[in-house]
């Protein structure tokens, strides 16, 4: 788990060769951390890496279970993650809107809100929080458009599960 100094905001986690606002990879002196997506687990908290269909690299999205509650964490990717089935809330991507962002060469992309909402709730996810905002979506918000199903994320906003069970 990579954990920055306090002043400093997190790096990307979704993939070990990401950027963060310190570079890590071509200054890991300094925050003498490495990058590593990988599970911890403590005092009943467990955050566990699964690969997202995202890009050419490996790409991680984070499913965390602490009190009998489960939260997928994947802002980035382009296929719906199936680990994320059944999530008590789930923050992910919207960086299009009506239609995915492929990338060049066919190598990957981002995913449409409007899709993620639908596999959302075919797959169970109780709440959704699009965290990964793009501007196809940004267009589609100013219309006065609304997904189906979730709310979009907001800067400082705090997100709480209470810890009864299911």
């Amino acid at each position: 788990m990579i954990n920055p100094k306090p002043s400093e905001p997190p790096p990307n986690l979704t993939h070990e060769a990401g950027t963060a606002p310190v570079d890590l990879h071509r200054n890991p002196d300094a925050t003498q951390l490495t990058p590593h997506a990988g599970r911890y687990a403590a005092g009943g908290l467990e955050v566990v890496p699964h690969p997202v269909v995202h890009t050419s690299h490996d790409t991680f999205g984070y499913l965390i279970e602490a009190a009998g509650r489960r939260v997928a964490w994947a802002p980035e990717f382009f296929e719906f993650p199936e680990w994320a089935a059944g999530a008590d809330l789930m923050f992910a991507d919207a960086a299009g809107w009506a239609r995915p962002i492929r990338f060049a060469h066919r190598a990957g992309g981002h995913a449409a809100a409007v899709e993620v909402a639908r596999q959302a709730i075919a797959h169970r996810v109780r709440r959704l929080v699009f965290a990964h905002i793009g501007r196809p979506a940004i267009a589609a918000i100013d219309a006065g458009l609304v997904p189906p199903f979730g709310e979009f994320g907001t800067d400082g906003a705090v997100y709480t599960l209470s810890q009864q069970s299911r």
